[in-house]
């Protein structure tokens, strides 16, 4: 494009944006500096690996906002940029987070265990941290760290999700299979509290204890696993996906499949299209050729609320704009079809959360008919007076 004809463009989108032409091909007045911290653990020898996780996970969605946020931050002089520290260990991340602290920077995005993050939590009392890797519910119900914010949903949320869904299905008896890790305990725990609270019954519940390749023996062995008093669905708990995918159409009785595998609540999917999010997959996969996972997402969304507070507050202030999330003055769309919001008693993004398959979406949750005093969306996790911390001090 020629010198004109780019400076004609940026007027006139000055012009709509209600920005002086003069100003808007001026040099940045206001950088902001992001770091992306990353610490993901090995998850030991899977069974179920014909199809690798990426390894970048987390931070090209993280790069997608930056670029994002530059597109629109230019028209009011405010520059974003990424430094990332992605580290095989936690204590090599904490180093890395401390000298991006001793060069200025306030505000991070992790994508790490909930252990690495109460670590990095501790380090950094002065910084705003948003918590784009761990699903740890205990981080949004009894140990909420003061600068931590969570745009990945808890286990909690999916959970609550998923068992809606199956409310509404009225698909009530469930046969619970969950595996060895802590993790899959975790998960599992979660899967009880939301039968509980739906109203679901958990007729037998089995723990995975095999460790034999399910490719060549799920045929003869997951029937008679699964047998036991019936049930409507299955619910498994394998987060790190040794045995889950081998359940679907191998079970007793002819049911659905759902939790970890099978019919997966998540934070983002591929097959999430509507309200503009079409849009945001084609740049992603621009960006990164591959599809945007859960990770992508939450980093995406976590670089876009910096920058969306930075515009509001026209600064950078790490407890500025903790202060301004935790209020309810920071709408943010995150094409999920509803102003996304962070619940002011423990940090956590509200969202909808999708339920899919591996290539289509079924559902998202809430469900329909599943209300709330304030929203709907606080169906979904931990609610206010399930939780004893209170992040903006509005207790009474």
């Amino acid at each position: 494009m020629r010198p004109l004809s780019r400076y004609l463009l940026l007027c006139a989108v000055a012009t709509f944006a209600g920005i002086p032409a003069s100003q808007a091909n001026s040099p940045a007045e206001l950088q902001v500096r992001i770091g992306y911290l990353a610490y993901v653990p090995e998850t030991g020898p899977l069974l179920s690996n014909v199809i690798p996780e990426p390894e970048d996970a987390g931070r090209r969605g993280a790069e997608l906002a930056i670029g994002d946020s530059n597109s629109t931050g230019r028209f009011l002089k405010h520059a974003y940029g990424l430094d990332v520290a992605e580290r095989d260990d936690g204590a090599s991340l904490l180093v890395a987070a401390n000298e991006l602290h001793k060069q200025g920077v306030r505000l991070f995005v992790v994508n790490a265990p909930a252990a690495t993050l109460r670590q990095l939590s501790q380090a950094l009392p002065d910084s705003l941290l948003f918590n784009a890797g761990s699903a740890d519910d205990r981080l949004r119900q009894s140990e909420c760290l003061s600068n931590v914010l969570h745009t990945l949903p808890s286990r909690a949320m999916l959970a609550d999700a998923l068992a809606q869904f199956l409310a509404v299905r009225k698909w009530t008896r469930w046969l619970l299979i969950s595996g060895p890790t802590e993790d899959d305990a975790a998960y599992a725990a979660a899967l009880k509290r939301a039968a509980r609270r739906f109203g679901h019954k958990i007729v037998a519940e089995k723990a995975w204890s095999f460790d034999n390749d399910q490719r060549r023996s799920a045929q003869a062995e997951m029937p008679l696993f699964t047998q036991t008093a019936e049930y409507d669905v299955v619910l498994v708990a394998d987060e790190r996906g040794d045995f889950g995918e081998y359940l679907p159409y191998q079970t007793w009785y002819p049911r659905p499949v759902a939790g970890t595998q099978g019919l997966t609540p998540t934070g983002w999917h591929k097959t999430v299209e509507t309200y503009g999010a079409a849009q945001l997959q084609k740049r992603f996969e621009a960006h990164a050729q591959r599809w945007m996972n859960d990770r992508d997402f939450a980093a995406w969304i976590a670089v876009r609320s910096i920058a969306s507070a930075v515009s509001k507050l026209r600064q950078s202030d790490a407890a500025a704009i903790r202060e301004l999330a935790l209020s309810d003055q920071l709408p943010l769309d995150g094409f999920k079809g509803r102003k996304l919001s962070f619940r002011s008693w423990n940090g956590q993004l509200r969202q909808p959360i999708p339920l899919v398959q591996p290539r289509a979406l079924v559902s998202n949750s809430p469900q329909d008919g599943f209300l709330h005093p304030s929203s709907e969306l606080d169906s979904l996790g931990y609610d206010q007076p399930e939780v004893s911390c209170d992040l903006a001090g509005s207790r009474t």
